[in-house]
């Protein structure tokens, strides 16, 4: 069981992080929405809009192994078939269980992880590699561009990089 729940961790990390999702988003995933040969997720986000967000191969990776090795351990009689992740129950993944096992893990510094933290990381880290802000509203289900620009922050490290790098008189 201990196996099954930690590749199901791995599973919340890889899409929380990987694909930027929400977690209600995370926990709402049925086995279906998640093309590991394509390399994307289905997902429904905020006002029932559905859009297709790319997971790259660890992710990918996760998900195939979660549903080869470990989700048919943590099913049970009451396991709705149309739910991906599943709690020790058998029953499908909530928010409150997500957040649980974000707890038990931290960073390298000591702090702890939360779901939207991951959120914002996925955009900060797409953002400071040069995507375009309309890419990273798409990819994160963003109605609005006000939204995503929360993300823009940009450190003062960074900030002097560009600037050395793209000014003439740096």
């Amino acid at each position: 069981m201990v196996a099954a729940a930690a590749l199901r961790d791995l599973v919340v990390l890889e899409l929380l992080y990987g694909a930027g999702l929400r977690v209600s988003e995370c926990c709402g995933l049925a086995p279906g929405d998640v093309d590991t040969r394509k390399g994307h997720v289905t997902v429904t986000g905020k006002g029932s809009k559905v859009r297709r967000v790319p997971l790259g191969e660890p992710g990918c990776d996760a998900v195939s192994r979660y549903l080869r090795e470990a989700r048919s351990s943590l099913a049970g009689p009451e396991t709705p078939p149309d739910a991906l992740l599943l709690n020790a129950r058998g029953r499908r993944l909530g928010t409150r269980d997500a957040r649980r096992i974000l707890d038990r893990y931290r960073l390298p510094d000591g702090r702890a992880i939360h779901p939207h933290s991951l959120r914002h990381a996925f955009a900060t880290h797409l953002l400071e590699g040069g995507a375009d802000l309309r890419v990273v509203q798409e990819l994160l289900g963003h109605a609005d561009l006000a939204t995503t620009q929360v993300y823009t922050h940009v450190t003062r490290d960074r900030l002097r990089s560009v600037y050395e790098d793209a000014h003439p008189r740096a």
